[in-house]
């Protein structure tokens, strides 16, 4: 009978919601109590060194990402969280490890190399010495092109180390990016009545060029390559970072099939531009690699972290939050996204410690998957709750869910998905603390997939509240890099987020209703698929993921 008369009772609170509103109480007790145990008593720093000096890198389908995702299970129950377990999904490939890279020149100088090495790739056969062949294809190839091209290098590679690409300039940045937002101009943003603003993230991800007519597409020419390399009998392949200041991102053979790839690594551009420069003297050049992976065939099956803190007369209503736990392995994975997992585990955390009793069941999850397309979130969300065309019984139970996953920067606000008077329970939530930087909440109508897990909780027509954050190095410096370590952190920073984030949390689990969603009537509309874009080589970027929605 319940489930018949919330979709009329939520109906009405979407078409009158000023009154529901205006019974909104914040207690100003609980928030002192709440400040003063987020400050003064924080577990962020210590869970920060077992999610990334422990445990750390956390690639999905790893026995590392595995071993962190019971150690928070263990820390969770420690503090007195409840139906703390492990939820399987098929992930679908074999786990992978890197445990040893060595990289050199030997000729005509000898000089050690910064590398890292491309994950779903094999090992080398021992040490491997060779001289080294450059290839370089023309820019946008037709397909006659690139085939004229491979065939007249084919006969070069056998047996080589071959450079993947010509070296990619990478100019000095005099124009630094800010790491702290103008407080103004955020509050501007967050303003419900300011139409003219722009809510994007703090970071923008490249954009994708769609290929000229008749020539390849990125992804077209990458494929080609990475079979050429192989089929050739090159000995290990390397490509071009592409970045400064030694900043390496190595992502993932595309096809998570070994026998697919060369052994391959990621250079810091100023080696790739060394070697690219002796070669084009007419230098012959010579390296040496040893690299040792590992492949986990239990890998196939990944796992999202759960455990609760149990509601009482509303326990079968749940807010969650939570973040990413899996990282890229070429570091410990700390600003992204070990300190987002620190972060909601605190915030929940504090409100274990004060033994409020919350009405509505809080319940933290820490996903998988996260990097390789948001798997482990949209696995959960489709068994557990549907969508709204195929809604599952606890779809109309499900009171929000926040993430944070832009690096170690205060919290600045909120995004929800849904009507605008969902934003306006959050910007009263988080009112009182804009001293911690906290400037509001927006109203997002896209049910677009990207960014992080927020959107696969929006994509399903739920409440996904993502956290938009200062800077400070995240996409200057350390995401998805070799840089992103634990001395990356923040803890003043990450203290105020949690603080912020728990009262929130505190408000949506003790209100009387959940939080305003739109009607069937009013639901936005799936937007349409997008096509996939690629690099031109398998390392250069991950899946497309735009900004938190």
């Amino acid at each position: 009978m319940l489930r018949r008369l919330m979709p009329i009772a939520l109906t009405l609170s979407l078409l009158n919601p000023l009154p529901a509103l205006a019974q909104e109480r914040i207690d100003p007790e609980i928030n002192a109590k709440i400040r003063n145990e987020g400050i003064k008593n924080s577990q962020i720093m210590r869970t920060m060194h077992f999610l990334t000096d422990v445990y750390g890198p956390r690639l999905t389908g790893s026995p590392n990402l595995k071993a962190a995702a019971e150690w928070a299970i263990k820390q969770m129950q420690a503090w007195g969280f409840e139906n703390a377990h492990l939820e399987p999904w098929d992930f679908g490939h074999p786990g992978w490890l890197n445990e040893r890279l060595t990289a050199h020149i030997v000729s005509p100088v000898k000089d050690h190399l910064t590398c890292e090495v491309l994950a779903w790739t094999p090992s080398t056969n021992g040490t491997v010495t060779a001289q080294v062949f450059q290839m370089i294809w023309p820019d946008n190839p037709t397909q006659e092109q690139l085939t004229a091209y491979l065939d007249s290098v084919k006969e070069k590679v056998k047996g080589k180390i071959v450079f993947a690409g010509r070296h990619q300039a990478v100019r000095v940045n005099l124009t630094p990016p800010l790491r702290r937002l103008d407080d103004q101009a955020v509050k501007s943003s967050f303003d419900p009545n300011n139409t003219n603003t722009d809510r994007s993230p703090a970071f923008a991800r490249p954009q994708q060029q769609p290929p000229q007519p008749g020539r390849l597409s990125a992804r077209q020419v990458g494929e080609q390559v990475d079979a050429f390399v192989v089929a050739n009998g090159a000995v290990l392949r390397v490509d071009d970072a592409g970045r400064e200041h030694g900043q390496i991102r190595a992502f993932n053979n595309r096809t998570f099939d070994l026998a697919k790839a060369v052994p391959t690594v990621i250079m810091r551009n100023e080696d790739y531009g060394r070697i690219s420069r002796l070669l084009a003297d007419g230098t012959p050049v010579e390296l040496e690699f040893n690299i040792v992976n590992h492949v986990y065939p239990e890998g196939n099956t990944s796992y999202n972290a759960i455990a609760e803190i149990p509601g009482t007369d509303k326990r079968d209503e749940v807010i969650m939050l939570g973040g990413h736990l899996d990282s890229w392995h070429a570091a410990t994975g700390a600003t992204d996204n070990a300190i987002g997992c620190a972060v909601m585990m605190e915030a929940a955390r504090i409100l274990k410690a004060l033994a409020v009793k919350p009405r509505r069941t809080i319940r933290v999850a820490l996903w998988s998957g996260e990097e390789q397309g948001l798997l482990g979130s949209q696995a959960y969300v489709k068994e557990h709750f549907g969508s709204a065309e195929n809604p599952k019984p606890d779809f109309l139970k499900f009171g929000g869910y926040f993430n944070i996953d832009s690096g170690t920067g205060r919290a600045r606000g909120m995004s929800v998905f849904g009507p605008p008077e969902t934003a306006a329970v959050l910007r009263e939530a988080v009112a009182s603390f804009e001293d911690l930087g906290v400037m509001g909440a927006s109203a997002s109508r896209s049910r677009g997939l990207g960014g992080s897990d927020n959107t696969s909780f929006s994509q399903a027509g739920l409440p996904g509240i993502g956290i938009r954050q200062d800077p400070i190095e995240y996409n200057s410096a350390t995401w998805h890099t070799n840089l992103d370590n634990y001395e990356r952190i923040i803890e003043d920073d990450a203290k105020n987020s949690a603080v912020v984030i728990a009262a929130a949390l505190y408000r949506l689990a003790v209100r009387d209703e959940l939080l305003p969603r739109f009607s069937k009537e009013q639901m936005p509309p799936l937007p349409p698929p997008r096509p996939e874009a690629a690099p031109t080589t398998p390392a250069a970027t991950p899946p497309t993921r735009p900004g938190n929605q």
